[in-house]
């Protein structure tokens, strides 16, 4: 009769209830588990945001502390890129600084020397002058006689003033200053305006 006691079958319906509160109760477990993984891991992503912050401010702390060197020759080199390509000049402003631009034009052109420096007159007519002097291209006088024949009589103090200024004459006819060459020095345009002058007596 123990036995037999014991050994009363189990119903169905207690089984059953069993079966799910287990079943439950691992559902209950893994999602305490995915709680706690997801604490775990925002707590490591905090971290890591924290340091990466840090980091930054570190290295922006450094950056600003570090003396910097400024190049003369690299300062040149942007203020040269970033220069604007033109100027525009109005009034009397605008002619004050036209003035100032030519002068610095001039003095800057008249830093270097035209043709190796040379003084020998020969060879400055054959680089410059001869464009104009040879063909007689805007009414410049060919070096003939009859040419310079109204020319000559003025001397050549006023022949070699008027090369290095400029001059206009009454028939129009335009001599540029230095034959358009400012890197001529005077002593070199005194020298051509004399070899032109022996060529034509």
């Amino acid at each position: 009769m123990r036995g037999e006691r014991l050994r009363q079958p189990r119903l169905p319906g207690k089984r059953l209830a069993f079966e799910r509160h287990s079943s439950e109760g691992t559902a209950t477990v893994q999602s305490n588990h995915d709680i706690v993984f997801l604490k775990h891991f925002s707590m490591v992503i905090g971290a890591l945001v924290c340091v990466a912050i840090g980091l930054i401010l570190f290295a922006n702390y450094l950056y600003g502390t570090a003396p910097h060197d400024s190049d003369p020759a690299k300062q040149a080199q942007v203020e040269a890129r970033i220069a604007p390509v033109g100027a525009v000049y109005a009034g009397s402003t605008g002619k004050a600084a036209m003035a100032a631009a030519a002068d610095a034009a001039k003095a800057a052109a008249g830093a270097q020397v035209a043709y190796g420096g040379t003084l020998d007159g020969s060879v400055i007519f054959g680089q410059l002058c001869t464009g104009c002097h040879s063909s007689g291209a805007n009414g410049a006088p060919k070096l003939e006689k009859a040419a310079w024949a109204a020319r000559l009589p003025q001397g050549e103090a006023t022949l070699i003033k008027h090369a290095i200024d400029g001059y206009t004459g009454p028939d129009g006819n335009h001599m540029p200053a230095k034959g358009g060459n400012p890197a001529l020095s005077d002593a070199q345009v005194e020298a051509t305006v004399k070899w032109m002058v022996g060529q034509i007596k």
